[in-house]
């Protein structure tokens, strides 16, 4: 029974591990099908040059927009901690709730410490 299991175990590892690198095995399989000239390897770079030049007016909007969303989000943040420090200042009761002040042994200084029960047996 033994060998049963360690069969079927070694069957699943190999599954495992030729379905981990498939792709890297299909990768190598269109390599070596592929084996192009010099003239066509220097067509494609051209090509993929072409495509990329032109895209870049579609990334550098992408980035802009991008950078605008990010500058929005900090002057929210910031205006929220305004508002936050505000409220705070004209409610200290407020302020103190909203920083607890802890022990050396991380519990709250104004909450009680729990009394321990042991069981009984």
């Amino acid at each position: 029974m033994l060998g049963f299991f360690s069969f079927k175990y070694i069957l699943f590892k190999l599954l495992l591990y030729i379905c981990l690198n498939l792709k890297y095995i299909i990768m190598e399989n269109q390599q070596n099908e592929e084996q192009l000239s010099a003239e066509e390897l220097t067509a494609r770079k051209e090509e993929l040059l072409k495509f990329y030049t032109d895209s870049m007016p579609y990334i550098i909007a992408q980035h802009d927009y991008e950078k605008k969303l990010m500058e929005l989000d900090e002057v929210r943040f910031k205006r929220t901690q305004i508002q936050i420090q505000m409220a705070m200042m004209m409610n200290p009761e407020m302020a103190e709730q909203a920083e607890p002040e802890f022990r050396e042994d991380g519990s709250l200084e104004n909450q009680e410490p729990k009394e321990r029960k042991l069981k009984k047996q």
